[in-house]
């Protein structure tokens, strides 16, 4: 598999009541309970709702000189003089037509993709090593809790 190319939102790990993993759709995320959220607040979940817009419309971009981009949906109703504004006072930066991150590294090893999560620290008094392996046995980009599929 050639882990080259752009890999876009397929679902989100949420718990269900019993307090075992399920992943919802892109469809079903945006229409699920916000418990965080006080709904009766319109604009609290109007917020919700864009920010879970944006996080569907994310996508990862693996690219041959070993870089990885978080490519981020630029948030509704911005107009372009106010995203040149941005990128020229160098606020943001755009990739693709999103807003992007510096990069992480990524590398093959033994075929499979490792990419450094930029993750630092120590358990237990050990220094954690922050290269994971994002790809699971289906294929699936693991990203925190949300995973990813790659476009053809």
């Amino acid at each position: 598999m050639s882990y080259i190319g752009k890999w876009k939102f397929h679902s989100v790990m949420v718990f269900d009541d019993d307090n075992m993993p399920k992943y919802l759709s892109p469809e079903e995320y945006l229409n699920s309970p916000m418990p965080y959220v006080d709904e009766s607040d319109e604009e609290a979940v109007a917020d919700e709702i864009r920010e879970r817009k944006r996080m569907i419309g994310t996508h990862i971009k693996i690219c041959e000189d070993g870089n990885l981009y978080m490519l981020t949906a630029l948030p509704e109703g911005v107009s372009q003089e106010e995203i040149d504004r941005a990128v020229a006072a160098g606020v943001i930066k755009i990739m693709d037509g999103a807003i992007v991150d510096e990069p992480l590294k990524w590398e093959l090893r033994n075929g499979e993709l490792w990419m450094d999560s930029g993750i630092e620290g120590e358990i237990y008094d050990e220094k954690v090593d922050g290269w994971v392996k994002p790809i699971d046995e289906n294929g699936f980009f693991n990203f925190l809790n949300f995973r990813f599929i790659k476009e053809d």
